[in-house]
């Protein structure tokens, strides 16, 4: 963390990474699975089940090099190098790049591509022109200020024909009501939320066509409740989001209920082309 880099200080101030690997030594000395290490990774709305279809989009034969914008502790990474594809991860917080690849070199998965990490800016990505066939975002883009920037760097790096895929979170009809803190910003100066309409119409004016839109508002809200239910249950789990966000996910995932639940956030799936 560094005093440039606020929205790295949210992601990190509570992070115990040392600790994260000593408890996965400790349980999983052979190598975690993807499954174990999910409530550790897989920290946006729909988990595991999200990821797979997000992944669904795209073919390791047609899209096989991908960029993960925003790649956190590497949960969609590892899962896309289990399909076969080649998967480079970019998030502007060191410590979940370093604690990424810590974890990446404990799960044993010897017939995956290897994986690549990056710390950097989504706004000004480290890539050359035409260098990756997709692009993912899953919960990310919600903390860029300058989403049009992003999305044109996107459309540099990514090939002719190329997929950009997101799982995102937008603004709902009553956003005026988004109770903080969420996983994504403690207050309203690291939210950047815009509207479906608003995105997709970037998306348009930066070149992309788009193939595909749903609303996953409600299976999100579904997903969060039965997460919430297993929060509140009196067990001691060996890897869990508060080893990331610390005593603050408590607060953290009840308002993303009541969020989802009052219509104050949407969660989307958007597949372009370039």
């Amino acid at each position: 963390m560094t005093p440039s880099n606020p929205l790295a200080n949210h992601y990190q101030r509570a992070l115990r990474a040392d600790e994260i690997l000593a408890q996965i030594n400790a349980h999983y000395p052979a190598g975690p699975t993807l499954h174990q290490l999910a409530p550790l990774d897989q920290l946006h709305i729909g988990g595991v089940a999200a990821s797979t279809r997000l992944l669904e989009r795209l073919t390791p034969d047609d899209h096989g090099k991908v960029l993960d914008i925003g790649a956190g502790l590497g949960g969609l990474m590892r899962q896309g190098a289990s399909l076969g594809f080649q998967m480079t991860g970019l998030d502007i917080t060191h410590g979940f790049s370093a604690l990424n690849k810590s974890l990446s070199l404990r799960v044993n998965q010897p017939d995956a591509p290897p994986l690549a990490w990056v710390t950097g800016d989504a706004s000004a990505l480290p890539f050359a022109d035409n260098s990756f066939d997709a692009v993912l975002f899953q919960h990310s883009l919600l903390n860029m200020p300058n989403v049009s920037k992003v999305i044109t760097e996107s459309r540099r790096i990514l090939r002719p024909g190329g997929q950009l895929v997101m799982h995102e979170v937008v603004s709902g009809p009553n956003v005026a009501q988004l109770r903080y803190p969420v996983p994504w910003a403690a207050s309203s100066k690291h939210s950047h939320l815009l509207t479906l309409v608003e995105l997709t119409r970037l998306l348009e004016v930066g070149g992309f066509q788009l193939e595909h839109v749903d609303d996953w508002s409600e299976m999100a809200l579904a997903w969060r409740q039965r997460q919430r239910q297993k929060e509140q249950t009196p067990r001691q789990a060996v890897l869990s989001p508060q080893w990331v966000f610390g005593e603050r996910f408590i607060t953290m995932g009840k308002n993303l209920v009541d969020n989802l639940a009052q219509g104050a956030i949407k969660v989307v799936e958007i597949q372009a082309s370039c």
